[in-house]
């Protein structure tokens, strides 16, 4: 399905209106992240997340990860209590650019997590994002680009790639606290696949040295 795609500022009251009635009604939206443009729907919506895919032209095989709004929405996606390695990186690096693999729920749709036991999580710092994740609900998310393009890092890079293809995108600036050198895909950790106390990490992103010397801090003060 093609759209007559607009532009919205994410600080905008009736923007943040329209996108959650769209995210309501199962459609998809693309908006700011702390790091890239992200691709969205709501995370229990199966119909929603197949036009996620399609829109994207992603892989079946490739699971979407899910974007929470604070931590009390992880009972949503994954057993609780954490386990302690997830613990030890959320307490660390949430809200930011890290995404945690964790055990599903088995309630989770199979075309979320392309039939695997896992899921991915992260909690953006992203304040207005953020906000509409708490009222919306976990929203599956990857970058708002066409498979095997370069990340969207502005509007007109979504408009350039998904244009006709998401109804709505919220627009906005990255957070003043980060640099646009800053911009680049979250760091994806495994903490399902744990070797030498360190658990694997997937994609290096902005934080696997820090995540590294974390756990080696941790290791030689037990």
């Amino acid at each position: 399905m093609m759209f007559r795609t607009t532009i919205q500022p994410i600080t905008d009251e009736a923007a943040i209106e329209e996108a959650f009635v769209l995210l309501a009604a199962g459609e998809i939206i693309a908006a700011p992240t702390d790091t890239v443009y992200g691709l969205m729907c709501l995370f229990d919506r199966a119909d929603a997340i197949e036009k996620l895919y399609i829109a994207k032209g992603r892989p079946p095989q490739k699971a979407i990860p899910v974007l929470i709004g604070d931590v009390a929405q992880l009972a949503q996606l994954t057993p609780q209590p954490l386990p302690p390695p997830a613990q030890t990186l959320t307490h660390r690096f949430w809200p930011g650019p890290l995404t945690v693999v964790l055990p599903a729920l088995p309630s989770l749709p199979s075309i979320l997590t392309a039939g695997q036991s896992t899921v991915g999580v992260r909690w953006p710092a992203h304040a207005a994002l953020c906000a509409l994740i708490r009222r919306a609900g976990p929203l599956a998310a990857t970058s708002a680009n066409r498979s095997g393009e370069p990340e969207a890092r502005t509007v007109a890079d979504v408009m350039g790639q998904l244009g006709g293809r998401v109804p709505l995108i919220l627009a906005g600036d990255p957070p003043a606290t980060r640099s646009p050198d800053d911009n680049a895909p979250s760091t994806v950790v495994d903490v399902t696949q744990m070797s030498d106390g360190l658990p694997k990490i997937l994609r290096p992103g902005p934080l696997a040295g820090a995540i590294r010397a974390l756990f080696a801090q941790q290791h030689e003060s037990e």
